[in-house]
């Protein structure tokens, strides 16, 4: 009876220290595809990484912003009838569709969405304009424009300085000094006007 007793002891011991050992060999397998699914993640793949919400934002202004840019452009193509203001339109629509086309890119590498259509703001303005002709529609236009100018200039300045993503601060810093330029011209323009 000691004997079996002792051959049960024996092999319970066996026993317990094999299932420690497979228990370590398995903790040992799962940290190493840990390891490599780790490995396998760049530091410089920024796709992987999630964007700041307050970049996030800003990219959101900046599209509804230059969506209503080149909405509000194409109606003056149409609807303008002062020269100039017919040419500064032709450029809203060809330098914002240019940073809208930008900033989309940067969305999709970024897995950003931007909003498809504008927002209730710019559809009122938009409206608002439709209902105009001739010299009001003009003056409408202008003035919206330099209103929209100066907001999208100190988007883009704020941007340039607070984005967190690198490929977004860019972005911002390319375009700020082109919505300067504009601002400036459509500033001139509504001089013109009165």
């Amino acid at each position: 009876m000691k004997r079996l007793i002792y051959t049960l002891a024996i092999s319970g011991t066996v026993l317990a220290f094999q299932s420690c050992s497979d228990t370590s060999k398995n903790s040992a397998d799962a940290s190493d595809s840990t390891a490599i699914a780790m490995d396998s993640m760049s530091p410089t793949d920024t796709s992987a990484m999630a964007v700041d919400q307050m970049d996030i934002d800003f990219a959101n202004k900046a599209a509804i912003g230059g969506m209503a840019e080149v909405d509000f452009g194409k109606l003056a193509q149409e609807k303008a009838v002062n020269a100039k203001v017919k040419d500064f339109a032709n450029m809203m629509v060809m330098d914002h569709g240019k940073a809208n086309g930008e900033l989309m890119a940067i969305a999709g590498e970024k897995n950003i969405t931007l909003p498809a259509t504008l927002d209730a703001e710019h559809m009122k303005k938009e409206e608002e304009l439709k209902s105009k002709s001739g010299a009001d529609f003009d003056k409408l236009y202008v003035a919206m424009m330099v209103e929209g100018h100066k907001k999208t200039l100190a988007l883009m300045q704020d941007g340039s300085e607070h984005c967190k993503d690198s490929a977004l601060k860019g972005f911002a810093t390319k375009t700020a000094p082109v919505v300067k330029a504009h601002l400036d011209m459509i500033t001139k323009i509504q001089s013109e006007l009165k």
